[in-house]
């Protein structure tokens, strides 16, 4: 990206589309957030819309990218490494459950799906920014913990792939699925902590 691209995409009438679009993608999706829709929602004109994405796939993208960033910037931010390794993992998969079962995260991916066939792209960005981007943070994290000797790991990747599966347990599916559409604190809470159990009864030392 050049500079002149790297100034163009900041400031506040970005922020502004970003909003903007994140609004409309969740109330329509994809195929039906219109751009007069978005630059409306954004209090922009579709000219200013189109100078920072001139294709509506690209615009989707650097929502679903942003926020995926801000969820790990936010985790990273709570997390102490210094900390036993039980509470650092209760923070992050409290976290991470949560984020899963958002209303943001079950749009996109209803949507990544959706489009995989016509838009594969799409999901490429989500899954890098998303699932991707959080395991390879926690393989590092789990690094750390080895290190420490606080964990028994021979692949950090695998056990960091591992952890995000446990916490999906029952919640995930069922949102997905839409066979419940919100959950109470305790709900996230409950699968969290017992993702963290079943992980340090693998590889706590």
């Amino acid at each position: 990206m050049t500079q002149a691209a790297a100034i163009l995409r900041t400031g506040r009438k970005f922020d502004q589309v970003l909003r903007g679009a994140r609004e409309v993608f969740m109330a329509d999706g994809f195929e039906g957030a219109s751009v007069d829709d978005i630059a409306r929602a954004a209090g922009v004109s579709k000219a200013t819309l189109y100078s920072y994405f001139p294709d509506k796939r690209l615009l989707f993208m650097e929502v679903a990218q942003t926020e995926c960033k801000r969820m790990a910037e936010n985790v990273i931010a709570m997390i102490d490494d210094s900390k036993p390794a039980r509470e650092v993992l209760t923070i992050a998969a409290t976290q991470l459950t949560a984020f899963l079962v958002s209303e943001f995260a079950q749009q996109v991916f209803r949507i990544c799906v959706a489009e995989r066939d016509r838009f594969p792209e799409l999901g490429k960005a989500f899954y890098e920014a998303g699932p991707q981007n959080g395991q390879r943070q926690m393989a590092e994290y789990l690094e750390k913990a080895v290190k420490k000797g606080e964990l028994a790991i021979e692949d950090v990747h695998i056990a960091a792939e591992q952890f995000s599966e446990l916490c999906k347990v029952r919640i995930w599916p069922r949102a997905a699925f839409g066979i419940q559409t919100s959950f109470e604190k305790s709900e996230i809470d409950a699968i969290a902590l017992q993702a963290v159990d079943m992980f340090m009864a693998r590889y706590g030392v």
